[in-house]
């Protein structure tokens, strides 16, 4: 199971999904506590990158440590040190494997184990035959045995009903404890699985509150641009800081908003003046690095371009199309000198591109007719 354990790796420019999970790799005489990275084209890194089969040799000679003799001495790098008493494993090697063989199928998309189960008895349920059965069987006892249980999602039942659906009246399940299945059992068994099909069936028919679920709008990437005039069709260009739209903000017309967010946020009055003349954005913020900002300024700089922004788009019609016509896409601001107001490659915070969402949201609702609330 994945969870929030995601991560992934670059190879030739390309971003390969991946995920992580403990174990201990066995260096010498010492047991080190560490983490397998497995990623969705089957590549794991146990300290070194190898294929699934090559993974399984790694196992097999004991580099990768699914039983742990007692005395042995462990370490978890620089965290701490210690030597095992007693040590209890769960794992085996060929469990191992076949956990990472479901990691592999979960990052690519595709039905894992319990997803190929689940299907089997589907068909088992639409066409009750002893053949089916021994499928559906099957398909559970290929799921890895750490996991059976959450192959429901249902943490009271656990996996009791497939258990019992797939043995059969009279069958025996894979637990040594359990008895025979009866009658009464098997019928339950299929019951349960009757309400879980209709609660799915209603589930998948349900309308959110909010509206249907739409996929995301592909993610729009505002690039460091240079565009020292205005164009005619600037296109996403216009969208930036830089680009020369001036905005008139109380009785003081500014080049740009970066113009204006960088005269606003320095204290002195001749500075503030060279800034609004300064012949580019650049040399504007230039003149700014070396003034002193006003007191709180970093806690104030989102409200102050907040409204920047919608002073811009409100006094440039044209620039406001342009910023529609980008949909629900999340937009992705570059911006080389600062990873406050920048994506940056993921690097930054990207503060400029999530108020150009927000003063988006707010031409939505103002073409809606819902900006007075």
């Amino acid at each position: 199971m994945i969870g929030e354990r995601i991560t992934y790796r670059t190879a030739d420019g390309v971003r390969i999904p991946g995920t992580w999970r403990h174990a201990f790799i066995r260096n010498g005489d010492c047991y080190f506590l560490t983490d397998l990275f497995i990623y969705a084209d089957g590549l794991i890194n146990c300290w070194d990158l190898v294929t699934l089969e090559e993974f399984q040799e790694k196992l097999r000679s004991g580099w990768v440590a699914t039983s742990l003799p007692d005395g042995a001495e462990a370490s978890a790098h620089d965290l701490a040190g210690w030597k095992f008493s007693e040590p209890r494993t769960w794992l085996t090697p060929d469990l191992l494997v076949a956990e990472i063989r479901d990691t592999i199928d979960q990052l690519n998309g595709r039905p894992d184990s319990t997803g190929r189960c689940l299907a089997a008895v589907d068909t088992f349920l639409a066409d009750r035959t002893e053949e089916n059965r021994a499928a559906a069987r099957a398909a559970f006892l290929a799921i890895p045995v750490s996991l059976r249980r959450y192959a429901l999602g249902d943490m009271d039942q656990k996996d009791w009903p497939l258990r019992v659906l797939v043995a059969g009246p009279g069958g025996r399940t894979y637990m040594p404890h359990d008895q025979r299945i009866t009658q009464e059992s098997y019928d339950n068994a299929v019951a349960y699985f009757e309400d879980r099909a209709r609660w799915i069936a209603k589930r998948s028919m349900r309308v959110p509150a909010d509206g249907p679920v739409t996929p995301h709008a592909p993610a729009v990437q505002l690039y460091q641009s240079c565009t020292d005039k205005p164009e005619a069709a600037p296109g996403k260009r216009g969208l930036r800081n830089d680009y020369p739209a001036p905005i008139v903000i109380g009785e003081v017309s500014y080049p740009s908003v970066a113009h204006a967010y960088w005269a606003l946020s320095v204290t002195q009055p001749e500075v503030r003046a060279a800034i609004v003349t300064a012949e580019t954005a650049y040399s504007a913020r230039k003149l700014a690095a070396g003034a002193p900002r006003r007191a709180g300024w970093e806690h104030a700089r989102t409200a102050v371009m907040t409204s920047l922004l919608r002073a811009k788009f409100d006094q440039h019609p044209e620039l406001a199309e342009i910023l529609l016509a980008t949909d629900d896409a999340t937009l992705i601001y570059d911006d080389m000198d600062s990873g406050f107001w920048g994506d940056n490659a993921g690097r930054g915070r990207n503060w400029t591109g999530r108020l150009l969402e927000l003063v988006r949201s707010e031409l939505h609702a103002r073409r809606a007719g819902l900006s007075g609330l």
